[in-house]
């Protein structure tokens, strides 16, 4: 069958594989559509933290069922599902207290080992959720959005907050359009005017702030002085990271969900007068990959403007370049087999 390698950064290789031997407790599966995601893009671009080469990327899959055995969730040949791209060992001191998108021995599909960026995979018959009610799009979009979800059930918000989510990327968006479900007033802030206006006109944030602008005095007007009770990086950035506390009320919260390969530096007092609780968000959950899907379900989330580039297999390598350049507009890419 055929697949698509990243053999070192910025180097794609297409390349015909043996069909994946399934597994005790595994299903074999059809991936059917596969979405670009940051970390693909990083790992290409040859700055993706827990990375090795070679690597098959892809851990945002629609897939269905071509092998599987009797299972508790009851999941039969041709049932269409999401997959949890999180492999974790039920033994750490993490998974122990059901924290396993944290795992001390987690392997992440496309990661640290071979995603969905070939014909078949076979995956751990517990990391399948059904999805007989989501299209192929709506399914290959779950895993960004539970990141998103996690974040903000990692923070508590809840209704009435004013929060701050610096970057209108696929993760930054997907936490501003949740966090409006969970009753937050939203500040998007990007350097990208395309990226901040559809960020006001699609997702229906509350307030759009320029990076290039005098962001944080617009924040302290729009909140009244107070500042953001949480502030999100979805950026991954390091400047972003290291000044994103600016943005935060006192006694607030600074949530890291992009991720920099780097050291990050803070001014101690800055952050200590505000007696800040600064906290990282590090993939979902199985719940945020519920609570994403029923949003989705619900027709809650603008699936159809959300994906705004589409490609059948055989064309990914020519294209992938592209995405990478803001100008192109993307969103998120959607590679189809």
């Amino acid at each position: 069958m055929v697949s698509i390698v990243c053999r070192k950064p910025g180097e794609f290789l297409i390349k015909e594989k043996a069909k994946p031997e399934r597994g005790s407790n595994e299903a074999l599966l059809k991936v059917n559509k596969v979405g670009i995601c940051g970390t693909d893009l990083h790992a290409y671009g040859g700055n993706q933290a827990y990375f090795t080469y070679p690597r098959i990327l892809g851990h945002e899959l629609a897939t269905e069922v071509l092998e599987i055995d009797n299972n508790p969730a009851r999941i039969k040949i041709g049932d269409r599902v999401v997959v949890v791209p999180y492999i974790h060992c039920g033994n750490c001191i993490a998974c122990r207290k059901g924290k396993t998108n944290c795992c001390s021995n987690l392997s992440v599909l496309g990661v640290h080992t071979d995603g969905g960026m070939q014909e078949e995979i076979s995956v751990p018959v517990d990391l399948l959720l059904p999805a007989s009610n989501l299209t192929d799009d709506q399914m290959a979009i779950v895993e960004p959005l539970a990141i998103g979800a996690h974040a903000i059930r990692r923070a508590n918000i809840t209704p009435g907050e004013k929060i701050v989510v610096i970057g209108c990327g696929p993760i930054g968006i997907g936490i501003m359009k949740l966090a409006q479900i969970a009753g937050a007033e939203v500040i998007a802030i990007d350097m990208n005017e395309s990226r901040l206006k559809y960020a006001r006109d699609m997702i229906g944030v509350d307030h759009v702030v320029n990076a290039n602008s005098d962001p944080v005095n617009e924040v302290k007007e729009i909140t009244d002085g107070d500042l953001a009770t949480a502030v999100f990086d979805a950026s991954g950035s390091k400047p972003a990271l290291e000044s994103g506390h600016q943005y935060m009320s006192h006694g607030g919260k600074f949530v890291l969900v992009g991720l920099s390969k780097g050291d990050l530096t803070f001014s101690h007092p800055a952050i200590h007068a505000k007696e800040t609780t600064l906290m990282c968000s590090r993939n979902a959950t199985i719940e945020d990959f519920k609570h994403v899907m029923s949003v989705i379900e619900r027709g809650d989330f603008p699936v159809d403007s959300f994906i705004t580039h589409r490609v059948p297999f055989s064309e990914m390598i020519a294209n992938f370049d592209s995405w990478l350049k803001p100008e192109t507009g993307v969103i998120k890419a959607m590679v189809s087999f």
